[in-house]
């Protein structure tokens, strides 16, 4: 399934820092302008407060005293200072014009408080009072408020966004020193590892991860260019072999039964080389993950007494004795079972001390699980040998004893058998003592296993 591309992580961090800084801003800036236009409003309202509250005490004093003209003065005087104020007073009785105050300018944005008030004598009833305060100087200096924000909203972001952007990319240089430091690693330099002495510890998990990839690979490189060798040295004896044997015949003439002593050699000889073919052919299927085709298995027991009656005549003149211990069932592969305990039996045929005894072990070690151990007495594997016991051609053996019958991918094939059915493959020596089997999952699969090209049970049993 295909992914989206995501893109530059600095140009998105970036991005990212600019619009949280634009919108912290945007936040802060508007807290500022509201907080400002409520302060105007509130010493607006509080001024109006205070006016009326004079206002209505001077017309308290007219109507007490009965002063009209006084009344006209001391509003004349109440409003020197106070340009941006407006009053108008009218009768209610018939709408007619008491007083007016208006400012020298007409006024767009004011702010209007309407109340009543006793008309003084000699006149009767009450004064509607209209009192109106200019606040456009107020609405221009909010106005100038809100520019001079905005301008620093953006200019704030702006300068942010380019401060962020730099220390994205300052943050983000450890990462281009890793990428330099891979693009140095080859197939001869994978010895190497990623230097994260100057990384952020943020890093040390990925960096940790790939140098420890970096070992695996190494290795797995390592064991393919020692499997190539070894696939070379495996084919070119009986290649050589073949080659040899059959120059001599040609040499001179022969007769039917010398030819066919020949010949029998090099059938011997292309029976190992298509042997090596066949195992190396079902090792790489394996390797591709196919999966062992599972069919219900009611003794584990039978089927290894079956293996071991194939094994009678060696194991008599290996002088050893066998037995099997335990039991159990479930749904496996039942040739390529086969195939694995023979040759583990054939092993530990070969290298168990003579007059023994060597034991099959079944144990049901845990719910969906079983394992498969053949032990014998010999001599002790060494425990650096016990790691690679299961790579192909390896021999924990230098002279390469039995290397006519044998061509080393035996414990491999065990190995593959083990993770085909979602297991793994086991090894222990101690005291003379070697124990070597696999242990398998037990639970039902579809699938189709890799054969070795051919149905007899010498081959599925070799």
């Amino acid at each position: 399934m295909s992914r989206s591309r995501i893109g530059s992580l600095g140009r998105r961090l970036s991005y990212w820092l600019a619009l949280q800084s634009l919108v912290g801003l945007v936040v802060v800036c508007a807290a500022v302008y509201g907080a400002t236009h409520l302060g105007f409003q509130s010493r607006q309202a509080e001024e109006m407060v205070q006016k009326q509250v004079q206002l209505r005490h001077l017309l308290a004093e007219a109507a007490r005293d009965g002063d009209v003209a006084t009344l006209k003065h001391k509003l004349d005087d109440f409003f020197i200072g106070h340009p941006d104020m407006e009053l108008a007073l009218t009768r209610a009785s018939d709408g007619s014009e008491f007083y007016r105050r208006s400012a020298p300018s007409p006024a767009i944005d004011q702010r209007v408080a309407r109340f009543t008030v006793p008309a003084p004598a000699p006149a009767q009833g009450t004064l509607d009072a209209v009192l109106m305060l200019d606040i456009r100087d107020d609405a221009a200096l909010l106005r100038r408020i809100g520019f001079t924000l905005a301008f620093a909203a953006l200019a704030g972001t702006l300068l942010v966004s380019a401060g962020g952007f730099l220390l994205v990319r300052l943050g983000l240089r450890p990462v281009r020193d890793l990428v330099d430091q891979t693009r140095q690693l080859a197939a001869d330099t994978l010895h190497r590892r990623l230097d994260g002495s100057a990384q952020p510890e943020e890093l040390e998990p990925l960096i940790a991860q790939f140098n420890e990839l970096l070992g695996r690979l190494e290795l797995a490189y390592v064991q393919m260019e020692g499997f190539n060798a070894d696939v070379a040295h495996e084919l070119c004896t009986p290649l050589a072999t073949l080659i040899s044997s059959t120059e001599l015949a040609l040499r001179k003439a022969r007769d039917a039964t010398e030819l066919r002593e020949v010949l029998g050699s090099n059938l011997e000889e292309l029976q190992r080389v298509a042997s090596i073919v066949h195992d190396m052919l079902f090792l790489s299927q394996a390797d591709r993950g196919v999966i062992a085709r599972r069919v219900p298995t009611t003794s584990l027991a039978a089927l290894a007494l079956q293996v071991c009656n194939y094994h009678e005549a060696a194991l008599e003149d290996a002088g050893l004795a066998l037995e099997i211990v335990g039991d159990a069932s479930g749904s496996f592969d039942t040739p390529l079972l086969q195939r694995a305990l023979s040759n583990l039996v054939g092993n530990a045929t070969r290298y168990a001390q003579r007059g023994s005894t060597v034991r099959v072990e079944i144990i049901q070690s845990a719910p969906g699980e079983v394992q498969f151990q053949v032990v014998n007495r010999g001599t002790a594997i060494e425990p650096s040998h016990l790691p690679r016991l299961f790579d192909r051609f390896y021999r924990g053996d230098p002279s390469r004893s039995h290397a006519d019958r044998n061509h080393g991918l035996g414990l491999a094939i065990v190995a593959a058998i083990a993770r085909m059915h979602g297991g793994r493959p086991m090894a222990a020596s101690s005291e003379g003592i070697s124990s070597i089997g696999m242990s398998l999952k037990d639970g039902p699969a579809k699938a189709t296993s890799p054969q070795a090209g051919t149905s007899s049970p010498e081959h599925q049993l070799s």
